[in-house]
């Protein structure tokens, strides 16, 4: 199998839960954000295009691409390395369920059911 036939199944799962997540973004409660969106429609066709593209490099990217360490550079040292595959795991999808997770905080104070995702949410409970 190859490395990024594991990886595309996860992406998929959590992109389509953060979706869901934005689905609930509130119009007219954009005074909070650091991003220049003003609608909910705006975020999502955001998040849309990003993932599209997020996804295409993930299925282009070969096994020998994949078997590379990745490092985290500061003024060209070195910090540490880690496989790519861990990587995208650890950094990337980890921390999109992290803001995820932020985010329903943000929800929940702007009075909006937050979506269930690994099972039932205190406010859905489906």
């Amino acid at each position: 199998m190859a490395i990024k036939d594991s990886l595309l199944p996860e992406f998929d799962r959590e992109v389509a839960l953060t979706r869901k997540s934005l689905e609930r973004t509130p119009d007219g409660k954009f005074d909070w954000q650091p991003a220049n969106f003003s609608t909910r429609a705006e975020v999502l066709a955001a998040f849309d295009k990003n993932v599209k593209n997020a996804r295409a490099a993930l299925e282009k990217t070969s096994d020998a691409e994949w078997a590379k360490s990745w490092a985290l550079l500061s003024g060209g040292q070195t910090i540490f390395s880690m496989p790519r595959p861990a990587v995208m795991r650890g950094f990337v999808i980890s921390h999109m369920i992290h803001h995820r997770a932020q985010f329903g905080v943000y929800l929940r104070m702007n009075e909006v059911p937050v979506p269930n995702i690994y099972g039932p949410s205190a406010d859905e409970g489906q």
